[in-house]
């Protein structure tokens, strides 16, 4: 049996609700992370995308080795390079492209379509999506949509056609990676971000970014949070859950992402809202909620 099929015996609770809640708060948290390094000058995909991916790949995969893990196999690389382009450089970095123009609330709403896709993706493998989870996902996205029913679409053509394609890319590349032949999920992990953020340094530069000055300090940090807790600590807990947990319940990330980003809004930049946007982020934690109870039943 190869490391990235689910184990004959499920995950302790705990590993799961602890992985499950980095990846809820801490991503949520990125959307205002690369808004501030955007906003103190940071090239989009060789500085934000590419170097926190090419860093944060480098530390994990250099630590896997210290412990002894063997290097993975050709195949294996040439899997995660797959995932590293479906995840990251597609996912991760059309995201960040966007951002130049869309607000950071506006982009985790666009990644909450990823369950949707997941499901599909998964019922196009073969594999049956049950009425809770289905149930679930309706619940969650209607909460998205209530929660930007009044907002105004001012992003550009091309921001908004980045942000359907992100969403694609990572629903496509989580549910594509289930049954490959990988390394363990923390291997996978590193090599994907090392693959990803190597394409995205190099996208970056041909496409005419250079780093021509010192970056700003406040760049630095931004990225460097990034960096450790947005893919060492929260993108490992993901590939853990891709391993161990149903894709639909994995996903359900996007569901929270944008009430942690409206939360960082109103603390971080005083944004205000009204009793009507937190009934919808109610709602959107009433479908996360479901799926997490499907899950439970199909165990």
């Amino acid at each position: 049996m190869s490391a990235s099929t689910l184990s004959p015996t499920a995950p302790k609770g705990g590993f799961v609700v602890l992985a499950l809640f980095l990846v809820y708060v801490v991503w949520g948290s990125t959307f205002l992370g690369i808004r501030l390094a955007l906003e103190a000058g940071m090239q989009p995909l060789s500085m934000i995308s590419g170097s926190r991916f090419v860093m944060a790949g480098s530390i994990l995969y250099a630590f896997l080795r210290w412990r002894g893990m063997p290097n993975p196999s050709l195949v294996q690389w040439r899997n995660m390079l797959v995932m590293g382009v479906c995840l990251l450089l597609l996912g991760n970095g059309m995201v960040v492209l966007a951002q130049r123009d869309v607000s950071s609330g506006l982009a985790a709403v666009a990644v909450a379509s990823v369950p949707l896709w997941m499901a599909l993706f998964t019922v196009i493998r073969g594999q049956r999506v049950g009425r809770l989870e289905w149930l679930g996902i309706g619940i969650g996205f209607a909460g998205i949509v209530w929660l930007n029913a009044g907002s105004s679409l001012t992003g550009s053509p091309l921001a908004l056609a980045l942000l359907l394609v992100a969403p694609l890319g990572w629903a496509f590349g989580s549910i594509w990676s289930r049954g490959r032949n990988l390394p363990p999920p923390f291997m996978t992990a590193a090599g994907q971000m090392l693959c990803g953020g190597v394409l995205l340094m190099a996208i970056g530069f041909v496409s005419g970014e250079r780093w021509n000055t010192p970056p700003p300090l406040a760049g630095v940090l931004a990225v460097s949070y990034l960096c450790l807790f947005g893919s060492v600590i929260a993108f490992t807990a993901y590939v853990w859950l891709l391993h161990n947990v149903r894709p639909v319940l994995a996903g359900s990330y996007a569901y929270v992402n944008p009430v942690i980003a409206v939360a960082l809004g109103s603390w971080v930049a005083g944004e205000r809202f009204s009793a009507s946007e937190f009934g919808a982020m109610a709602v959107i934690l009433a479908g996360v909620v479901v799926i997490t109870l499907a899950q439970r039943s199909k165990r």
